[in-house]
């Protein structure tokens, strides 16, 4: 079996395409359970992020599982999966275990460093044990890759001063508008990535801050942390016939704002400038809105830039990031290489004291019936056994991981006709 990764994100496809196969959190159980259901998937975790949708898997077989992984994003999206093929990029084995570290320690986001991300990956992972589609393969690692994100972020100083995509999305505003300081901004969602842009908008000393949700109750204590109010959807036309900014960032996988009902906004405040800013994905802002006099619109592709500058800054970090990784991966794949070979001790001492007990047994009678004599005997056939068994066993083990241990794992299971189960298989 392969552990293999399939996927798309910010730097092979742009913001279209990744929205067509995002999953909302809503609809990932369902299409967690789609994927354990082919043929060649036995485990599966599924990342969908704003800037990636991801796929995790066990495969059967590494080619048709990467087919059925490739089908099932095109399904999602709607695509035919022969022109989905070129854009996807594929791992298996150890470099998707490289990746997921990688990703999980931020330096394949857009923002490098950023801090959402490996709260997304832990999310991703506890969403598919719940539903039991992460078996023990996808929990080892999964479990190592958050680890791997903690040890990034408190041991090196990749994420010191990290821009998020929230804090980013604030950062663009300000830079666009010149300042954010007395300016009115609506923020159009109050899951994580609405809260920690409103956080951001406070420390940036906007003037007013109106949050609207779909569940006002939530809307309505994010508000009172920042110091704004809070509204319901259906006010939202109303407040940004005032507002400066609209910034949009909701888990939504349907379009919140019309252009027509922008375009009724702009006549209602005479065309006065507004900036649109929606990092959502898939969009919540019809991207139409950008064509309306008046209307700045950016969205999550307009973010690349400002990662690129973060990358800069960071680049003398991501050095030390990629030692920790490999420093990882070689644990990942020694502590791998030793549940390997337990298997195979198990059953080589389970092969050898079988055949002990039969010889006993077949010179019991030139033994005799003194339990005294009989006890000496098991007792220094038992030793023996072990004696020569413990050398091979403490090089098997020590060698783990690596190519020599390979090689004894296969000569002593060819040799001794032992079966080496994978505890994976």
């Amino acid at each position: 079996m392969s552990l293999v990764v399939v996927g798309l994100n910010h730097r092979n496809a742009p913001v279209e395409l990744l929205e067509r196969v995002a999953v909302s959190g809503q609809a990932l159980p369902k299409a967690l359970h789609g994927l354990v259901s082919r043929e060649h998937l036995a485990e599966a975790v599924l990342l969908s992020t704003c800037n990636r949708t991801e796929i995790y898997a066990r495969a059967t077989l590494f080619h048709p599982g990467i087919d059925d992984a490739r089908h099932f994003l095109a399904e999602v999206g709607g695509i035919d999966p022969d022109a989905l093929a070129d854009l996807l990029y594929t791992y298996h084995d150890d470099a998707a275990v490289a990746h997921l570290f990688a990703v999980s320690a931020g330096l394949d986001s857009m923002i490098i460093g950023e801090h959402e991300i490996l709260g997304q990956v832990r999310e991703a992972w506890q969403v598919a044990e719940v539903e039991g589609t992460a078996g023990s393969l996808l929990s080892r690692t999964f479990r190592q890759a958050v680890e791997v994100g903690k040890r990034a972020r408190t041991e090196t100083a990749i994420g010191r001063h990290a821009v998020s995509v929230s804090s980013a999305a604030v950062t663009l505003a300000g830079e666009t508008l010149g300042t954010l300081e007395g300016r009115r901004v609506l923020v159009l969602g109050a899951g994580e990535m609405g809260e920690q842009t409103a956080v951001a908008l406070a420390g940036a000393g906007v003037g007013e801050i109106v949050v609207a949700n779909r569940t006002t109750e939530r809307a309505a204590t994010l508000a009172e942390r920042v110091g704004g109010r809070a509204i319901g959807l259906e006010q939202i036309a109303d407040v940004m016939v005032r507002a400066d900014v609209l910034l949009s960032c909701t888990g939504a996988d349907e379009v919140l704002v019309e252009r027509a009902a922008i375009e009724s906004v702009m006549r209602a405040r005479d065309n006065r400038a507004m900036l649109v800013i929606d990092v959502a994905v898939p969009r919540n802002v019809d991207p139409g809105v950008g064509q309306i006099f008046g209307v700045t619109l950016l969205d999550i592709d307009a973010l690349r830039a400002l990662g690129e500058q973060s990358l800069q800054q960071r680049r003398a970090e991501v050095g030390r990031v990629r030692e920790m990784i490999a420093t990882e991966i070689d644990r990942y794949r020694t502590e791998r290489s030793a549940r390997e070979v337990a298997p195979l001790i198990s059953a080589l001492r389970a092969r050898a004291e079988e055949l002990r007990v039969a010889e006993v047994d077949r010179h019991r009678n030139r033994i005799g019936d003194d339990p005294a004599a009989r006890d000496v005997v098991d007792a220094v056939t038992r030793a023996l056994v072990n004696k020569l068994l413990h050398d091979p066993t403490v090089r098997l083990k020590d060698a783990a991981g690596s190519a020599r241990g390979e090689t004894y794992a296969d000569a002593l299971a060819e040799l001794f006709a032992l079966t080496d189960d994978d505890p994976d298989d």
